[in-house]
């Protein structure tokens, strides 16, 4: 197996933003990270996220990618993602969308009342 430098699971994000609109995408953050998560735990763990990531299209993603990932997620190191490290993990591997985001948010809260 070859070596990667590079963190190549940023390579997915633009297309999802790409094909969904960045609201869209917005809204499917959530429902993507129900779809991922341990359902006894409410958490994305490295099986739950294996099990289900051909629901975002990383289906060719290799333990040590899938790994990666979570570990770039999780912030408060507990070895899972909950759905705001999931969320923010979104966003920062989405440059494109950063610019937007406030905005976007804005429009979802205010959607949500």
């Amino acid at each position: 197996m070859g070596s990667r430098n590079g963190v190549v699971f940023e390579d997915f994000f633009p297309a999802m933003v790409e094909k969904l609109g960045a609201e869209g995408f917005m809204k499917e953050l959530g429902n993507g990270f129900r779809l991922l998560m341990d359902e006894e735990k409410g958490v994305i763990t490295f099986q739950s996220l294996k099990r289900n990531s051909a629901l975002l299209g990383l289906q060719g993603m290799s333990d040590e990618e899938l790994m990666c990932m979570l570990r770039e997620g999780d912030l408060d190191g507990d070895g899972a993602l909950n759905e705001m490290e999931f969320c923010t993990l979104m966003f920062r591997l989405s440059p494109g969308l950063m610019e937007s985001s406030r905005e976007l948010l804005e429009e979802a809260i205010v959607s949500e009342f």
